[in-house]
């Protein structure tokens, strides 16, 4: 992971100093070594960066033209300062970033993403108490600082309880409130206009990295940016092992490192080194190798839709129960009832969502049918040839809940002749948002189905049922980039939970009392997934 770049991406890459460039890192306000209360992504800290910039613009070292670079946290601060223009960027090399904090990380999927907020809330909150120790060494001691740690020792930590525990809305306040509201200013501050960007833009992401919902989109998002002056290259790691795969071997990509210097050394410098001709799309396949291509989905992808039926598929005598993904609706009808658990606590997406600190443990998190034992699954006939899969899909399923609101996770994975199954997407859906779809935003097939469905995520008009109620439910996983080998399988696993990368949100917790939930299957309204392929599948 290391030789792939992340570690100088993340911190100081001293191959851009030696290449005559100044490198200056810069602890966000409230967090660090830095004074101040952390505003986490908000008006006053994107003004900072701005501030930043201008300074290190002015500077007698400087020429005035500066590169953004950084990981995660600072990838995002990258696509947020772009968006202003300011005066003397020329390039950025966000690695790993998101666009939209509140889709992407806090509610992925209309869930709760309390796993990883917890992670990221405490190491941000306890790594900032950590005193400036050379400066201690030198006999200096900031007193400011101090008193800013004492006053807001757990930032964030209050909005977080709100929203795994508040019963309803109305009893969520301050900044946990403009979480949940479409239009307030604080979410309004989450949120990147990325068309905004007209600086050179180098994405890094990965295909179970946390941000994928906007690492696969990024070249579309990027759209006041000509192909050479917009790059993205996709990794098969986590959060904290993007790039292991990219070590510069042949058939793969050079390490963030290296494209990272000749990104800068093209638009910063002028050297025309080709950078710009590189491939517009890099992406390593999942069970396959690395593929360039124009675009995200692929030339040559069609979405099709494969059925959930009731018929044993008799790979998954584990699970909850076993349906088959076939090409034809079913015949028969049948209820099937799913329930909270928490067998998802080891699965790949538990991996993904506490950034790959769980990689070592291959026990737990490589193989899902762990996590399946809590889950309806339904798989598909095995391919008989190669089938590459690329994009967004969508699962369409007909459902019913016992309460007043519910939630559904799904789950889609890779199943090998031998049954082990390698999680390759993942999403979630809450039934009070169902009528949120935001139809301008949302992808469809020609054939007019929803393919990437967008929902507004506003919990101020949620939308809860009665009791008993049937909705057909639109679930969109992350896209996805993945090659099925002769003999393998696609599989939907459906769950009434997925701990803890996606939990209900307090109010939903409140309104479905966790309850059992089911799912129809119905040949007059029948569910289906929407898989892009280049080939049918079953």
């Amino acid at each position: 992971m290391a030789n792939g770049g992340l570690v100088s991406s993340f911190a100081v890459d001293p191959q851009l100093v030696r290449s005559g460039y100044t490198q200056i890192v810069v602890d966000v306000r409230g967090t660090g070594t830095s004074q101040g209360v952390w505003d986490v992504f908000g008006p006053r800290e994107q003004q900072d960066s701005l501030e930043v910039l201008e300074w290190a613009r002015t500077q007698p070292y400087s020429n005035g033209d500066l590169g953004m670079s950084g990981y995660s946290y600072s990838a995002v601060n990258q696509l947020q300062a772009a968006a202003a223009n300011p005066k003397g960027l020329k390039a950025i090399f966000p690695a790993a970033p998101m666009s939209d904090i509140v889709a992407d990380v806090v509610a992925p999927g209309s869930g709760y993403g309390a796993g990883f907020l917890a992670l990221w809330l405490f190491a941000v909150n306890a790594t900032k108490v950590i005193p400036d120790v050379p400066s201690l060494l030198r006999g200096e001691f900031d007193p400011v600082w101090l008193r800013d740690r004492l006053e807001n020792p757990a930032i964030f930590a209050k909005e977080f309880l709100q929203g795994l525990t508040a019963p309803n809305v109305e009893s969520l306040d301050g900044r946990a409130k403009e979480l949940v509201q479409l239009n307030s200013v604080y979410r309004e501050a989450l949120s990147t206009d990325t068309a905004k960007v007209e600086v050179p833009t180098f994405v890094v992401g990965g295909w179970q990295d946390l941000f994928t919902n906007f690492e696969w989109r990024a070249l579309e998002q990027l759209s006041s940016l000509p192909p050479d002056k917009k790059k993205l290259v996709m990794s098969t790691g986590q959060h904290v092992t993007n790039g292991w795969d990219m070590l510069g071997r042949p058939g793969e990509p050079p390490s963030m490192g290296v494209l990272q210097r000749a990104w800068f050394d093209k638009w910063i410098k002028g050297i025309d080194n080709g950078i710009d001709q590189y491939g517009n799309v890099t992406s390593h396949q999942q069970g396959g190798g690395w593929i360039q291509s124009d675009t995200l989905p692929r030339a040559g992808q069609e979405h099709r839709r494969l059925y959930l039926t009731p018929t044993a598929s008799g790979t998954s005598p584990t699970s909850v129960e076993d349906g088959t993904l076939a090409a034809s609706a079913p015949g028969s009808a049948a209820k099937w009832t799913v329930s909270p658990g928490v067998t998802t606590l080891c699965s790949a997406d538990t991996n993904r969502d506490q950034i790959g600190f769980l990689s070592p443990f291959d026990f737990c998190t490589a193989d899902n049918r762990t996590a399946e034992r809590g889950a309806l699954t339904f798989t598909s006939p095995p391919v008989s040839r190669n089938t590459s899969i690329n994009g967004p899909i969508n699962v369409h399923v007909r459902t019913q809940v016992d309460a007043t609101d519910g939630f559904y996770a799904a789950v889609v994975s890779d199943v090998s002749a031998d049954g082990t199954s390698t999680v390759l997407t993942t999403g979630s859906m809450t039934v009070s948002i169902r009528n949120q779809l935001v139809e301008s935003k949302s992808g469809y097939a020609p054939n007019g189905d929803l393919t990437d469905p967008y929902y507004a995520l506003d919990a101020t008009t949620r939308d809860t049922v009665t009791p008993g109620a049937i909705a057909n439910l639109d679930i969109g996983a992350l896209g996805t980039d993945a090659l099925l080998k002769p003999g393998h399988r696609l599989r939907v696993s459906i769950y009434a939970l997925n701990a803890p990368r996606a939990v209900s949100f307090g109010p939903v917790s409140n309104d479905s009392g966790l309850k059992p939930e089911h799912v129809l299957i119905d040949p007059a309204n029948p569910s289906w997934v929407s898989v892009p392929s280049d080939r049918p599948i079953g």
